[in-house]
């Protein structure tokens, strides 16, 4: 079974508008109905679980039935910080999954998660055990030396920008969770499910990406989501 965690449990401050940014609308259908189609069209993906911040879990039920998300079976309460959302929501899987079950780990406010990439991570967990979409980094990256000046540079060749979908096998990232909360590892900050994976000593493999998986942090970004909408709107709004 491949499992879709979706984590929207977050409250969008930095958005400055008076809802979570997860629920804002873009004609006429919430960010996060855009990021569930995406998972509710995949012909992989068996169920769909999302991380819901409190107070919004009949809302998304509501939306799930209105754009037909019938692949929505569960909806748990979010955390204080992202890896507790995420936590929630893998140890809500542990009566229903079993540990070869391949869980992917979607941001709710990435709208744009390609079939194609979504495939190859899921192809790629199979193999591997796990997998990290990611993509070359292109810019030139030097580390400060005294605040105005620097000395040496990280050769981007040996970069990779990570981000998500992120695919795991259960039995894996149920322990993993245990683990880094039992030794407060890899849970502060911003860290994130493939970041917690390294410091607990894993080995993660890199799965296909696109640019155009982007994240709506900040009101550009949502501007830059639309032009996305209206540039392929025959093949988003069918």
């Amino acid at each position: 079974m491949n499992v879709a965690v979706i984590i929207a449990g977050g409250s969008g401050s930095r958005m400055g508008q008076d809802i979570p940014k997860q629920f804002i609308n873009v004609y006429d259908k919430p960010v996060l109905i855009y990021t569930l189609e995406g998972f509710q069209k995949h012909p992989k993906i068996d169920a769909i679980e999302v991380v819901c911040i409190d107070g919004w879990h009949d809302i998304v039920w509501a939306y799930a039935k209105q754009f037909n998300i019938d692949k929505l079976k569960w909806i748990v309460s979010g955390g204080k910080s992202g890896q507790e959302s995420i936590r929630n929501g893998v140890y809500n899987l542990e009566d229903k999954c079993s540990p070869e079950d391949v869980i992917i780990i979607h941001d709710g406010i990435r709208p744009l998660v390609d079939a194609t990439v979504l495939s190859d991570v899921i192809i790629k967990c199979e193999q591997y055990g796990n997998a990290v979409t990611s993509l070359p980094y292109n810019e030139q990256i030097f580390i400060v030396d005294d605040e105005i000046s620097t000395v040496k540079y990280i050769p981007r060749e040996t970069l990779r920008r990570v981000s998500t979908p992120q695919a795991y096998k259960f039995g894996k990232l149920d322990w993993a969770y245990h683990e880094a909360f039992e030794k407060e590892i890899g849970i502060y900050g911003s860290s994130y499910t493939n970041t917690m994976m390294v410091e607990l000593g894993e080995r993660l493999y890199f799965a296909a990406g696109s640019d155009k998986n982007i994240k709506l942090t900040t009101k550009d970004d949502l501007e830059m989501f639309k032009a996305y909408l209206k540039a392929d709107k025959d093949n988003w709004l069918k």
